[in-house]
């Protein structure tokens, strides 16, 4: 991917390193987030998640009409490769209103399969839903529906929306997830099936905002790195094209389970958060974030909407900063 100027990755690194020293945004950090890097062809995108498969070609699944794929040989060219469930998904439309549209797939590749977790939901409502499905290829089509992961509706506090895999250092399986109401979750899996734990149920909290910012924390992914667990979620609003308030936020913790804290040190169970990127020049709301290590950086991908107000790829780089922060490049 091609990286932006010299110039912009020397001001974020001083950026990172002023929050390091002074352990808080500042209006002029803002102004040192980089542009997205270079990329062409089919680029419109909400919600990306991304896998490298065992030949080098990266997978992309995104939100839309039964969940749309791309893929591309080297990060900057991309195609549509159709969807996933070409014949529709009908046990999806019960939480759907009887739409096509699905939410935020996270695709993973575990045992010679693909994973994909995603969601079923309409704008604004709890009566939400997160499904699972594998394929051995990930190809349009060779999906197999393995059923529901788990659901939300008003008599729980939480959204169940928005998930995303993750396997801690002792190969346990977790479920994050969360938009809203009382924030982020998170659940065990069973690595057998790909679904909820049946021996641990728990519904454990990792992240949560006021209600004076209506709770807007969502679309959490967590990526570990070193000793640390490191918990990407979006704060503020989507899907308002160009007037989007989207930003990707970031906490920290040494156990997958949490408590995860900030730069700062504030938790993010009490609102804590440190912003790795936001709105800046043309760019506007950047926003539910996936991670995925590459052979040369850590790859952050996320959408981001125009001036027009087109929602598109963004892909940057993350480097690190001596107190293992990440900043984007």
């Amino acid at each position: 991917m091609t990286r932006t100027g010299r110039r912009v990755a020397t001001l974020v690194a001083v950026a990172a390193t002023g929050l390091a020293l002074n352990g808080m945004a500042t209006a002029s950090a803002a102004v040192a987030y980089p542009n997205p890097g270079r990329v062409t062809g089919s680029t419109g995108a909400h919600d990306p998640s991304v896998v490298k498969t065992p030949t080098g070609t990266y997978l992309l699944v995104h939100t839309g009409n039964n969940l749309s794929i791309k893929t591309s040989t080297d990060r900057i060219a991309w195609r549509n490769a159709g969807t996933v469930w070409p014949n529709g998904a009908p046990w999806t439309t019960a939480y759907t209103g009887g739409a096509a549209n699905l939410w935020a797939p996270d695709i993973s590749r575990h045992n010679g399969q693909y994973y994909l977790y995603y969601s079923a939901s309409t704008f604004g409502s709890q009566r939400s839903a997160i499904f699972l499905a594998t394929s051995p290829t990930g190809a349009a089509g060779s999906w197999t529906h393995r059923g529901l992961v788990i659901e939300s509706s008003s008599s729980v506090n939480y959204n169940a929306i928005d998930p995303n895999l993750a396997v801690d250092a002792n190969g346990l399986w977790w479920l994050t997830f969360g938009s809203f109401w009382s924030g982020i979750k998170l659940i065990r899996l069973d690595p057998a099936t790909g679904l909820r734990s049946t021996l641990d149920t728990a519904v454990r909290a990792l992240a949560t905002r006021p209600s004076s910012v209506s709770g807007s924390v969502e679309a959490p992914v967590i990526h570990r790195r070193g000793g640390f667990y490191y918990l990407f979620t979006s704060f503020d609003f989507c899907c308002r094209g160009a007037d989007s308030t989207y930003r990707v936020m970031v906490g920290r913790s040494a156990s997958i389970t949490g408590p995860y804290v900030d730069r700062n040190g504030v938790a993010l169970t009490a609102g804590g958060g440190t912003e790795v990127l936001a709105s800046h020049g043309s760019v506007h709301g950047p926003g539910h974030p996936a991670v995925l290590p590459d052979v040369d950086a850590d790859v952050l991908f996320y959408h981001y909407y125009t001036d027009t107000g087109a929602a598109r790829l963004g892909i940057n780089l993350l480097a690190w900063d001596p107190t293992a922060w990440p900043y984007a490049y």
